[in-house]
């Protein structure tokens, strides 16, 4: 009898006013929490945001079909914020490098062609799917582009990857190729070239005219880079139509610092 109304009984002032407190506490806990989901979760388009797809429209407007940008989210944003943030750590760089990298090579991999194929899966049951065409490789430009190859690696095991080595030269300030190895059938192949910071364009000038030398088209040449500046990215374009250039980001302030920290020699 005397359990059931010491459970029955009505609760203190002082009960009360600390409950109030606790769901208070948890209140102010549950709202520092709370995230801002991007608009393409079905979030509201902040004003910020839609300028920014203003301005990513109107460059690829002025530039032309042939530069393709990443749709922009609040992940490639925070990327590139880290990325470009003086303070961030070098092992914080790196990675957020990594990430960033990879996002583009798996667009760049969108953008190489694929065959329709079926396939027998292990219950017996057809599924029509798709494969990639042989012959595609990537190429990067050294120093800068190798930080690239492991992203496209990771995604094909077995691609090969070519390498040209491009430096400019001090009394004329022109980009001089120094090193050039490729597949022996590079004029056949599809390729990924890989450069991820384009500031004036001259360095990726220089590595397509020696792969056109080597028999490639143009226009099966996709380059892969994190940032460009519009002069960079115009100046590749008018000198070659037909290329395409896939980034993150059009600026006209390009992290040139990119090489130096990723590899650890600023």
């Amino acid at each position: 009898m005397e359990t059931s109304r010491l459970e029955n009984r009505m609760p203190c002032q002082k009960e009360l006013v600390n409950g109030g407190r606790q769901q208070e506490e948890h209140a102010a806990v549950a709202a520092a929490k709370q995230v801002r989901f991007s608009s393409s979760a079905g979030g509201e388009h902040s004003p910020d945001r839609e300028h920014e797809h203003e301005q990513d429209g109107e460059i690829q407007k002025q530039i032309g079909p042939q530069l393709k940008l990443l749709p922009l989210n609040d992940q490639i944003r925070e990327l590139q914020t880290i990325i470009r943030d003086k303070s961030t750590s070098r092992g914080d760089f790196v990675f957020c490098a990594d990430r960033l990298i990879r996002l583009v090579v798996e667009e760049g991999l969108n953008q190489l062609p694929y065959s329709e194929c079926t396939v027998t899966t292990p219950t017996g049951h057809k599924y029509e799917g798709v494969k990639f065409e042989k012959g595609n490789c990537g190429v990067s430009i050294m120093r800068s582009g190798e930080a690239m190859e492991q992203g496209l690696r990771d995604c094909c095991r077995s691609i090969r990857i070519g390498k040209i080595l491009i430096q400019s030269d001090e009394e004329t300030q022109k980009a001089k190729v120094f090193y050039a190895k490729f597949p022996p059938d590079i004029s056949r192949r599809k390729v990924l070239l890989m450069y991820p910071i384009l500031s004036t364009g001259n360095t990726v000038i220089e590595a397509v005219r020696v792969l056109t030398e080597h028999g490639l088209q143009a226009k099966h040449i996709i380059l892969l880079s994190l940032f460009s500046t519009p002069h960079g990215a115009r100046s590749i374009i008018e000198e070659f139509p037909e290329i395409t250039i896939l980034t993150t980001e059009v600026h006209p302030v390009a992290p040139t610092h990119f090489g130096q920290r990723y590899f650890g020699t600023d």
